[in-house]
């Protein structure tokens, strides 16, 4: 961590917190873990079983497991995008340059 100390020695979060902990691709960890919480969401939403879940995106139960429990370290962001494609979902990637004083970043937001 590199940012310094705010009021009350809190030191602000950057945002992403794989950042703030320095672990290596954090800006990949991020995005993984929020197309899988969008994912998650969707199937919790939907009632369906976990061997159901697997049915709908191609997947044993096992892996499904480890989805849910955000074990994501077998997907890749491309897969995550795919599986949202297979339960009818759209997904968008804007590329903008990035703001003045800020470092280049991925984000996702789920509607």
């Amino acid at each position: 961590m590199t940012r310094g100390k705010g009021k009350n020695g809190i030191i602000p979060s950057s945002g992403n917190v794989f950042a703030d902990l320095g672990v290596s691709d954090a800006g990949e960890k991020q995005t993984k873990v929020r197309l899988a919480v969008a994912i998650n969401h969707i199937l919790e939403k939907a009632h369906v079983s976990q061997v159901k879940a697997g049915q709908l995106l191609g997947i044993n139960q096992p892996k499904i497991s480890a989805l849910s429990n955000y074990r994501l370290d077998g997907f890749s962001v491309e897969r995550l995008m795919n599986f949202l494609n297979s339960l009818g979902r759209d997904v968008e990637i804007v590329i903008r340059k990035r703001r003045s004083g800020r470092s280049a970043r991925i984000h996702v937001t789920a509607a």
